[in-house]
């Protein structure tokens, strides 16, 4: 997915804290989503060993996910 209107407003190192998030912001009228390398489910590993668990949202509801999230933008 390198669609330029999407943009990583944060990487978690767990799918949990992920989808949290997701929900938080969706809670908020922000659309959200999750990518995740695990190798389709079978290497949960390959997360925790650096890829993360991003959550992405559109480029203009960054600074808006960023708020709800409570995330600096130096650490997005």
């Amino acid at each position: 997915m390198n669609d330029p209107d999407l943009v990583v407003v944060h990487r978690f190192n767990t799918s949990e804290e992920a989808e949290l998030a997701k929900s938080a912001l969706e809670a908020a009228g922000i659309d959200a989503m999750v990518r995740r390398d695990n190798g389709g489910g079978m290497q949960p590993a390959l997360s925790w060993a650096g890829a993360g668990v991003e959550v992405i949202v559109r480029a203009e509801d960054t600074q808006a996910a960023r708020d709800v999230l409570d995330i600096p933008a130096k650490q997005a």
